[in-house]
């Protein structure tokens, strides 16, 4: 079974960096896809960053794009999500996840059948 931790959350100020980190560990092979999730109080679960595990074709939600930068270090099992500009509506819980090797790689969180456990981003104004 896939197993996901992330790390990195923590509060900043409005236009400040955050880089969060997901290990990714267990049978990492049968992965497709992998992703950054968020989710504010109250709100749906929203995907802001996925990409095919392997390649650089990564996909981003319109409000985070030119903001957000995600990659994969194969070598080390790990993704990185850079969040720069931070702005008071990115506060969520952010998760990683995995999806299996038939997953189509979008934004959408019912692809993924692996979830860490998340990490807390709070920006103030």
């Amino acid at each position: 079974q896939v197993e996901l931790a992330e790390s990195g959350g923590g509060s900043v100020q409005a236009g400040g960096s955050l880089r969060l980190s997901c290990a990714i560990s267990g049978p990492i092979a049968s992965v497709n896809c992998l992703g950054w999730f968020r989710q504010a109080p109250g709100k749906e679960r929203e995907g802001v960053a996925v990409g095919y595990s392997g390649t650089n074709h990564t996909f981003y939600a319109d409000s985070v794009k030119g903001r957000f930068t995600v990659s994969l270090d194969n070598a080390k099992n790990t993704m990185t999500l850079q969040i720069n500009t931070l702005k008071p509506e990115d506060t969520a819980v952010y998760y990683c996840a995995a999806g299996g090797p038939a997953v189509r790689c979008d934004l959408s969180p019912v692809r993924f059948g692996y979830w860490g456990q998340g990490t807390q981003v709070t920006v103030s104004s």
